[in-house]
């Protein structure tokens, strides 16, 4: 049978392996940022663990929501070119071959395809 540690044990054995861990107050709202969306955790616990020098932190508890991410997209140039051979292909206008093209990111046969379904 297995005797459980004490806090007081723990926290020495925790020193001797170069661990500590201290929890960090009044932490109001942590955003993790991904390249399409942003989690928002409202009042978490948060508490950082230090183990020799590198440090981990432990996010908990806490409302949780989700957005889009704010990062827009460059945009790109299409050329005149692309933009007739398109409407040529599909027998759409200038301006809808143009739109198609931006929405497809200058992908001609993606455009084309997309055009055609339309």
């Amino acid at each position: 049978m297995r005797k459980s540690m004490s806090p007081r044990e723990t926290k020495r054995l925790m020193k001797r392996m170069g661990l500590s861990m201290n929890n960090m107050p009044a932490v109001q709202q942590v955003v993790i940022k991904t390249s399409t969306k942003d989690i928002i955790i409202e009042e978490p616990e948060v508490t950082i663990m230090n183990l020799k020098g590198q440090k981990v932190f432990q996010v908990a508890g806490g409302k949780i929501t989700e957005r889009a991410s704010g990062v827009h997209e460059k945009k790109i140039t299409i050329p005149d070119e692309d933009v007739r051979l398109v409407a040529d292909q599909t027998g759409k206008s200038i301006e809808e071959s143009k739109q198609a093209l931006e929405e497809c990111g200058g992908d001609l046969a993606k455009a084309i395809l997309l055009l055609q379904v339309r």
